[in-house]
């Protein structure tokens, strides 16, 4: 794994939950994982990843992802052995 998808993956396992993690970053370690992106209506993607698909809302007009999101996606990496 590159060293920039590991920084992505630490800040994502961090403590308290980061709401600074840019979205174009967290789409780069999905895909670094081996997911596939595909387009859905208005800014939503699928991600499928573990055999499973998970529906996120790309976010707008900032850059950055939500700390709900990221702790979303922090218990779905943690739950299939993902780790920092």
């Amino acid at each position: 794994m590159k060293r920039k998808h590991a920084k992505t993956l630490e800040l994502i396992f961090s403590r308290p939950t980061p709401g600074g993690v840019r979205w174009t970053d967290v789409e780069a370690l999905f895909l670094e994982l081996g997911a596939e992106i595909s387009e859905r209506e208005g800014s939503r993607i699928a991600v499928v990843l573990f055999g499973e698909v998970r529906v996120f809302h790309r976010p707008h007009p900032s850059p950055d992802t939500d700390k709900g999101a990221v702790a979303s996606i922090r218990k779905w990496l943690d739950d299939h052995g993902v780790k920092p």
